[in-house]
């Protein structure tokens, strides 16, 4: 059996929500008729949604989100086992991961499935015509959300799409857990580094930030974060982490990881400052958190020093290592987040595209909150498949929650 195979195997025999959920769409056919393109970070968890979807009646296409996340032995496994339509490798050039994302809009989707939202953007700006036949689609990450609350606003979104980063059963536990530990695998994969005993700047506090600053404090790092939230900084504060800008944070750092969805997070005009032989990473989207562009430009020399890490020699004298360009960590020089973790993502996702196949006709184009009975359906699986019982109101505490009139 092929390496491809044998991976989308192993996330399958792990991943009990998508399970119970493949039962009945199996036997339902939920997307009988309906083509669902998709742009996602192509690994084995991905392979198993996708084979989901596919299970469920869909004709299903899809691309990489990102050019250097794809796991190659898995398209290939996708594409010879399973006869999907796959459009993705490690190392796409821009023109390829365009091309791409094309390929997967040209067989006119119904439903979008994204993931930083270029599939989106795409068909509002350059693929226009698949407009009138799209039912909507669902957004997995903190950067395309941003890029959809903008377009609800200018009131450019022309289809409804649901926000699944900020379902409960996805940030509280993708985010987080899957971020925290991933990161970790990301960047002990590229480096073989220790990070206890160094000091370690986590460039913002949301879910992901919360995440990677908890991991990479219990393998003994020193963290400080840096926030342009007030509030958020506050928090940091209260869980024990120093705070700090990231100019100032830069000058003892060892190793600084991005996680914050904007651009220009850390300029070379930061760096100039920055100690000696820092190691640069991005948990973030896009890489353009670590101005790539910039450092390309204005570094006096530039080596690769190990597989997934370029060291650029700076003006001031000094050098930074950055880790796979300043890609997504996680993904580029690791195996994205844990399985069981995308294994209740994804299921959420799954629900989210099954909800619109049943409900586009009544939707407006907005963006959405998922559901809270999908969040549920998707918590009490995950309960089960872990054998957890909980409690339940009984008749006398449900009236009491009702009630306003009884004293204390």
């Amino acid at each position: 059996m092929e390496e491809g195979d044998l991976r989308l195997n192993w996330a399958r025999d792990h991943m009990d929500v998508v399970a119970a959920i493949r039962k009945r769409f199996v036997n339902e056919q939920p997307f009988k008729g309906i083509r669902i393109g998709m742009a996602l970070h192509v690994e084995a968890k991905t392979g198993i949604f996708a084979l989901l979807l596919k299970e469920g009646g869909a004709n299903v296409r899809l691309s990489s989100c990102n050019p250097l996340s794809s796991d190659d032995s898995v398209v290939a496994a996708l594409k010879k086992t399973y006869g999907m339509k796959v459009f993705a490798k490690k190392g796409e050039t821009r023109e390829e991961y365009y091309s791409n994302l094309n390929s997967v809009l040209d067989h006119s989707p119904n439903i979008l499935i994204d993931d930083g939202g270029d599939l989106v953007r795409l068909v509002h700006t350059e693929r226009k015509d698949l407009i009138s036949g799209m039912y909507g689609g669902n957004e997995e990450t903190t950067t395309g959300v941003v890029r959809l609350r903008s377009m609800a606003k200018a009131g450019a979104l022309k289809f409804p799409m649901f926000d699944v980063n900020d379902a409960q059963m996805k940030h509280f536990f993708d985010n987080r857990y899957g971020t925290g530990q991933s990161v970790l695998d990301g960047f002990m994969h590229a480096t073989n580094l220790l990070v206890a005993g160094k000091k370690v700047v986590v460039g913002g506090y949301g879910f992901c930030g919360r995440g990677i600053a908890m991991r990479m404090h219990g393998l003994g790092g020193n963290v400080t974060v840096t926030e342009v939230d007030p509030i958020k900084a506050i928090e940091a504060v209260m869980d024990g982490f120093r705070v700090a800008r990231m100019h100032d944070a830069l000058a003892d750092a060892d190793i600084v990881v991005t996680a914050t969805g904007m651009k220009n997070v850390i300029t070379t005009k930061d760096l100039d400052k920055a100690k000696n032989g820092v190691v640069l990473s991005n948990a973030g989207h896009f890489n353009n958190e670590i101005n790539f562009e910039d450092l390309e430009k204005n570094c006096v020399k530039k080596e690769r020093v190990r597989g997934d890490v370029v060291r650029y020699h700076l003006k001031s004298g000094n050098y930074v290592d950055l880790i796979s360009e300043g890609r997504l960590v996680n993904l580029a020089s690791g195996q994205g987040h844990p399985v069981e973790i995308m294994d209740m993502s994804f299921a959420i996702q799954a629900l989210v595209a099954e909800y619109l196949a049943k409900n586009h006709e009544s939707l407006e184009p907005d963006l959405y909150s998922v559901p809270q009975e999908i969040d549920q359906e998707v918590a009490k699986i995950k309960l089960s498949s872990l054998g957890v019982q909980i409690d339940r109101y009984s008749e006398e505490q449900k009236k009491y929650l009702e009630s306003w009139e009884e004293g204390t």
